[in-house]
């Protein structure tokens, strides 16, 4: 967003952490592990198109709506046998889209993920790589909580302990 005035200070330094938080996690694979849990999972749905990049802002931009997030919780919570989430297939705007991810994340603690681990609807919306850490965290954790009830496509991703430097 060119209208964003540059950060300093405090807020900068917060944001180059969680930039340095999400290019850690991308060495690691995590984004890519998502995405393929992801596409698997969706495989089967009609009219989904894979998402084939990894790159942070390929993947924000494929997520960013909530549309396909709240088809994959809704695929995850009916496997539970749990209600599925309401949604806006086509968003006009960034109010619809916005809610969509709210859904996401309710969606998220039905299925039983702790809601520390949820994000801001402007973490993915606002197209920044740092704030996307939190999405990326989500959907990891949300992998864990899945391949703990045994679902089928597991996902692959791996726990990684890091020691805060900070």
């Amino acid at each position: 967003m060119s209208t964003r005035a540059t950060k300093s200070g405090a807020a900068w330094s917060n944001e180059k952490k969680m930039e340095e938080n999400y290019d850690r996690e991308d060495a690691q694979g995590t984004p890519k592990h998502i995405i393929n849990w992801i596409n698997s999972v969706m495989s089967g749905e009609k009219d989904y198109v894979e998402c084939k990049d990894t790159d942070w802002k390929s993947l924000c931009t494929f997520l960013r709506d909530g549309v396909i997030l709240c088809k994959f919780i809704n695929i995850l919570l009916a496997k539970e046998e749990k209600p599925k989430v309401l949604f806006s297939k086509k968003c006009a705007n960034s109010f619809a889209a916005m809610t969509n991810i709210e859904n996401f994340n309710k969606g998220c603690e039905t299925y039983g993920l702790a809601k520390e681990f949820s994000f801001q609807s402007g973490d993915l919306w606002e197209l920044r790589k740092g704030p996307f850490y939190n999405v990326i965290n989500c959907l990891h954790s949300l992998g864990f909580t899945a391949n703990s009830k045994s679902y089928i496509p597991a996902y692959a991703g791996e726990i990684t302990k890091y020691a805060d430097r900070d």
